[in-house]
């Protein structure tokens, strides 16, 4: 289970997928039936956004806990 703090810290969205579209990391989550996608953040180059996208992979990799939290970084 991962829940991830927007970049804007006005939301805590519980999701199943992150992606990256061109320089913004978009997270993806379900309820019941429906699928819904939420920006997680936007930054200054694609690069940026990768390596945002690698520092959540990490998180997840080196946690043993059930549910994992991880903040969108702001720049």
């Amino acid at each position: 289970m991962l829940w991830i703090m927007a970049q804007d810290k006005e939301r805590i969205s519980h999701v199943i997928e992150v992606s990256i579209s061109g320089k913004k990391i978009m997270g993806v989550g379900s309820a019941g039936l429906n699928e819904w996608g939420n920006l997680l953040g936007k930054y200054d180059s694609k690069e940026r956004a990768m390596e945002v996208l690698e520092d959540i992979h990490r998180t997840i990799a080196n946690s043993s806990q059930f549910a994992i939290t991880y903040t969108m970084p702001t720049d």
